[in-house]
């Protein structure tokens, strides 16, 4: 069942005051509640002139507080194109804010059950172009519009919220802080300071991010040195296939390259170590009878293809690049970036030499619209994307210098995602920001460390840390 609500905190002048809004519903300590809005896809045409989509935001709240007056807490997942958590029980980070907050958790525009860009719906389109016009509606600055049109439909007055942002979700946290502050009362950052220049940040972000990955790499074979040689023989089975790969179960093709970018949840998560090395453990099919050729396994091909969500969210290979585009186009930064490197990132190479072959990090490559047969349809709307120029402006440097909002971050000193010395040079830029800088968490510190993350920014800005 479904209830219309209608908010009088909506502007007069847009039709679409209504917040069509579900029952409650129980899990383990908590309750829930979804909301359905019907929004612009494209702001700057105005409420009646634009075509429209469906956001989806699921409202949280602690058993037996429905009713309570609490203020409201927005959390804005990492991504891009990754859908919100979906709550199962009261535990980690939500059951922390569910102790003093109405928390609201938003599928990003195009995620989830919000218009989702999937496979088979982005096909709609009878064009690349057609599906790139539609696509530039999909960065921070809507998704922050989006936020917006939320607030003043379902916070009492259209009063302000506190924001918290993961990953991607804290690079939204500053487009928010950028040209909606008024919607702020505070705001929380986990591992997600983005670069803020103007034209295209990708390369900074890419150089920064290949160092990285290389120390990445290293502890990773520090931690499993016997892993070194069964990637080389890997990598060496693959390219002296026919095609130079095996193909996947999808019916794309696992390659030397292909398999480097397991690094991508490999590398940099809690416990990412250890599962990428128990995948490793099983890469090879047993020999059953005598003299049968070597073949790697069915379980670690699909396996591969589940470790890297391109097949159900495809959007986080297409945009990812315009995420770091003001004014300028990405031109395919990791992959010119990449061949910067000297070989480094050569795995054929490396493994012929008896060097370890080193696995790449958050980056997207043309040719995995080649090889990742969920990504081949996108191929050419990928290359169009990579070369717009003109994308709209995702922060405003004066403002962040003006900045009046309460913020706290944490910024994670060891994040192969989120460099922190691009973090470092950002947060300068934004007055008033207090940093919480550690190695004690991953990249995934929020949804690693409980409610110890959380408690600890909170703590930042309600007296209970004290200033230094």
């Amino acid at each position: 069942m479904t209830t219309l609500i209608k908010h009088k905190s909506a502007s007069a002048g847009d039709s679409s005051t209504e917040d069509v809004a579900g029952e409650w519903q129980s899990v383990p300590e908590l309750r829930l509640r979804d909301h359905r809005f019907t929004v612009p896809l494209d702001y700057s045409r105005g409420p009646h002139s634009s075509p429209k989509i469906s956001v989806f935001a699921r409202e949280v709240v602690a058993v037996g507080k429905e009713e309570q007056t609490l203020p409201y807490l927005l959390y804005l997942q990492g991504g891009p194109g990754f859908e919100c958590m979906r709550p199962t029980e009261s535990s980690g980070w939500i059951q922390k804010a569910c102790e003093e907050f109405r928390v609201i958790l938003m599928d990003q525009r195009g995620t989830g059950l919000s218009t989702p860009l999937s496979v088979s719906s982005m096909s709609q389109f009878k064009s690349a172009q057609e599906l790139a016009d539609f696509l530039k509606h999909f960065r921070a600055d809507n998704i922050v519009n989006d936020a917006e049109f939320i607030r003043v439909r379902i916070v009492p007055n259209a009063g302000p919220w506190t924001i918290l942002g993961q990953s991607y979700g804290g690079f939204c946290v500053v487009t928010y802080l950028s040209f909606a502050p008024q919607g702020l009362k505070q705001a929380f950052i986990t591992g997600g300071i983005p670069p803020i220049g103007d034209g295209c940040t990708a390369d900074l972000v890419y150089r920064a991010g290949f160092e990285q990955v290389i120390k990445q790499n290293e502890k990773y074979y520090k931690r499993y040195p016997q892993d070194t040689k069964v990637v080389q023989e890997v990598v060496n089975y693959l390219a002296e296939q026919e095609g130079g790969g095996v193909a996947l179960p999808s019916g794309g093709i696992l390659t030397p390259r292909g398999l480097q970018i397991l690094g991508l949840a490999g590398l940099g998560f809690g416990a990412s170590f250890e599962r990428m090395h128990y995948l490793f453990e099983r890469v090879w099919e047993p020999t059953l009878v005598p003299g049968a050729p070597k073949r790697i396994s069915y379980y670690f091909l699909s396996s591969y293809e589940k470790w890297l969500d391109f097949d159900t969210n495809p959007l986080y290979a297409i945009m990812h690049e315009s995420i770091y585009c003001q004014g300028s186009p990405s031109r395919w930064s990791a992959q010119r970036i990449r061949n910067e490197t000297n070989d480094k990132f050569d795995a054929v190479k490396a493994a012929r030499e008896g060097q370890p072959v080193l696995f790449t990090g958050e980056m997207v490559f043309p040719w995995m619209f080649d090889e990742i047969h969920a990504l081949k349809p996108f191929k050419d709307v990928a290359d169009i994307l990579a070369e717009k120029k003109d994308w709209p402006p995702l922060y405003n440097v004066q403002a962040l210098k003006d900045n009046k909002v309460p913020v706290a971050a944490a910024v994670y000193y060891e994040d192969m995602y989120v460099n922190f010395k691009l973090s470092a040079e950002t947060a300068s830029q934004i007055a008033g920001i207090r940093m919480w800088i550690t190695n004690e968490f991953m990249h995934s510190g929020l949804r690693d460390g409980g409610g110890k993350v959380l408690d600890h920014l909170l703590g930042m800005l309600n007296g209970k840390k004290p200033l230094f």
